[in-house]
């Protein structure tokens, strides 16, 4: 099927729970709406439920549930900022805890979401390495 084909690479560094779920849901997204976009977010909601992303992979959260204010609301009429895979709703103390893993600079100082953003930045870093972009 197409997701396997299909599989970001970021998922491809992860474990195999996050590699069934997308695989699973992109394909049968596929099935209901085609190949494409739509597919491709159908199957990232499903991976961000379980899953952050840290650096160029993703690992499991604490806690299934939606990672930030898009994916709590979501909707194809509904479009919020997302966080790129952050888990936003996770604590301030998580958050300080995955900055540390990922060496963002200042962190000690930064609110809940400067946290998020610059976790952000620093897994589009990493992944670009991985990339080798």
């Amino acid at each position: 099927m197409p997701g396997r084909e299909d599989m970001p690479s970021t998922l491809r560094r992860s474990p195999d729970k996050a590699q069934r779920t997308w695989e699973k849901t992109h394909d049968s997204a596929v099935q209901t709406y085609g190949e494409g976009e739509r597919s491709h977010r159908t199957a990232f909601a499903a991976v961000k439920h379980e899953f952050e992303k840290v650096g160029d992979h993703w690992e499991p959260k604490g806690r299934k549930g939606p990672s930030d204010a898009q994916a709590a609301g979501g909707g194809p009429e509904r479009r919020a900022p997302t966080a790129g895979g952050v888990d936003a709703n996770a604590s301030k103390d998580h958050l300080m805890s995955v900055a540390r893993k990922l060496d963002v600079p200042g962190r000690s100082s930064m609110t809940k979401p400067e946290l998020v953003k610059a976790i952000e930045k620093a897994n589009d870093r990493a992944t670009r390495k991985a990339r080798g972009d």
